[in-house]
């Protein structure tokens, strides 16, 4: 669930969320079942009725994962069964995700239980009881589904103890929290970081209808609403007497963004789209399901933390002018897991310095900022990505010395001069360092270059894709032979990397034939 996605696009998705099946298993549940469920609630509810305060972290954390009911073979079919909703986290006890989620899946168990949700919250082993998990479609670890009346939903939430509590009661009849006073106004704030506040003189009529229909719609975001203009203001300070209002709350230095158009569903959710980002994201593992699944394009800065400190306010300034338009993301350098994948894209892994980075998801370009991080520089590639008249960044190897080498070694950068505009036919080896059949084909240009050796308007090239880049080579398989004709470079000719040598001498001298030579230049075939 913390992973990175592998694509050319989106390798760094390090966050894979299990898509739950319908539940298809029948099976015969005793009412000692039902019983033993209902045991375990009525425990839990005597324990907190008669049990002190808890003194430390550990045990809330300890009473919150007593709310969770342990399913197993005997009691899964009955609680899917006598309960309008079940939450399941399918874990594995060895697996660091799920011990990750395990906390903040407890924690939300317990607030759902404080606000009286009807949920019935669980976990399952999926080592220890492989068939249970299997019938609940719990394929990785950890895994998280709504079942409602027998039927899963897939999670579509984030990670943190809050959102998860928002996407289960948005999915089980509470799309909308009413404020009906400034003590549960007061106390709303004290368990919400992030939230949307309406103000209404009625809750009717269409402006609330389409307040209702986008909290319904959103996954992500808890609103609330209320009729007076006093508890509005607690939520949302400086609020507008006249209704209706709509505002959005967050934990960050712009905590407030009023919305301004027009009372309309989608016009609402584009609102909360644009605007429920900090100015900076720090990217976690727990954030970046939601920061990869962004439509926006996205600058990112790798710098260790404390550097970080001092680029944040250039970066937040730049950020507002951007704001519906551009997410600004910053990776902590020193984290591999979420850093390495995406400097990798650049050939930087190794980097330990500031880097500003672009990424176009929707076309797969990547872009770097080649000078210092100041404001200026900073808006100015915002604004050339924004525009589309960023110069794309491709990969490359360091120049090498080619002199006196049977076969030269192209980089990204001399691709263009040494492939592209050379006046001489090019026969282009593309490898890569973990090509199982790489080797022998490397083996067979060798032995053609010393068959071909002298002839003066042909030349042997390599180039190793997995460092090196260029906008006209574009190869999916490896390796890949292609013949660049002196007269034609922008129409290669691929060759068989399966051929035998001799058969491959046969297809370069039928080339250079054809490019108008004179017998006396073409070699024999036979090597």
């Amino acid at each position: 669930m913390f992973n990175p996605k592998p694509t050319s696009k989106v390798v760094y998705l390090t966050i894979i969320l299990i898509i739950s099946l319908p539940f298809l298993i029948n099976s015969t549940a005793t009412e000692q079942d039902s019983e033993e469920i209902d045991d375990l609630l009525a425990l839990d509810e005597e324990e907190q009725e008669s049990s002190p305060k808890p003194s430390s972290e550990a045990e809330v954390l300890t009473k919150a994962q007593r709310i969770v009911v342990e399913l197993n073979n005997d009691n899964t079919q009955k609680a899917i069964d006598g309960n309008e909703y079940v939450f399941v986290l399918g874990y594995a006890p060895w697996d660091v995700r799920s011990a990750e989620l395990m906390p903040r899946f407890a924690e939300a168990a317990s607030v759902l239980k404080e606000l009286e949700s009807d949920v019935l919250m669980g976990k399952v082993d999926a080592e220890r009881y492989p068939k249970v998990a299997s019938s609940l479609g719990v394929k990785g670890y950890p895994t998280l589904l709504l079942f409602v009346n027998g039927s899963s939903l897939p999670y579509t939430g984030g990670f943190s103890s809050e959102e998860i509590v928002t996407w289960v009661r948005k999915k089980t009849g509470t799309p909308v929290i009413r404020i009906n006073s400034m003590d549960e106004a007061n106390d709303f704030l004290k368990k919400h970081s992030m939230f949307a506040v309406g103000l209404f003189d009625k809750f009717e009529g269409p402006d609330y209808g389409e307040f209702v229909k986008a909290a319904t719609t959103d996954n992500e975001v808890q609103f609330v609403e209320t009729c007076t203009s006093q508890i509005a203001d607690i939520l949302f300070p400086d609020v507008k007497s006249i209704s209706p209002v709509l505002g959005l709350v967050k934990s960050e230095p712009e905590r407030y963004t009023l919305y301004e158009d027009a009372f309309e569903k989608d016009k609402i959710l584009q609102f909360l789209n644009d605007n429920k980002f900090p100015l900076v994201t720090f990217l976690t593992e727990v954030n970046s399901v939601k920061v990869y699944a962004s439509d926006k394009l996205q600058v990112y800065v790798f710098a260790e933390a404390d550097e970080f400190q001092k680029l944040l306010e250039p970066f937040q300034n730049a950020a507002r002018k951007f704001k519906s338009k551009i997410m600004f993301v910053f990776v902590d350098i020193k984290d591999n897991n979420l850093a390495k994948p995406f400097l990798t894209l650049f050939g930087l892994e190794d980097s330990e310095d500031t880097l500003v980075t672009a990424f176009d998801y929707k076309t797969g370009a990547k872009y770097l900022l080649e000078s210092d991080p100041t404001l200026a520089n900073i808006e100015e590639f915002g604004l050339g990505l924004l525009k589309g008249i960023l110069p794309p960044f491709y990969k490359s190897q360091a120049i090498p010395d080619n002199k006196g080498a049977d076969i030269i070694t192209v980089v990204g950068k001399t691709f263009d001069d040494l492939v592209l505009s050379n006046s001489k036919n090019i026969l282009l080896e593309i490898h890569t360092p973990w090509c199982l059949n790489c080797e022998t084909t490397t083996k067979q240009v060798e032995k053609l270059a010393k068959h071909f050796k002298g002839l003066e308007n042909l030349v042997f090239a390599k180039i190793d894709a997995s460092v090196n880049e260029h906008p006209k080579l574009e190869v999916e398989d490896y390796p890949t032979l292609l013949f660049y004709p002196a007269s034609n470079k922008s129409n290669p000719i691929k060759l068989p990397t399966k051929s035998s040598s001799k058969d491959l001498a046969k297809l370069i001298n039928k080339y250079l034939k054809e490019q108008g030579h004179d017998e006396q230049h073409v070699t024999k075939d036979e090597l």
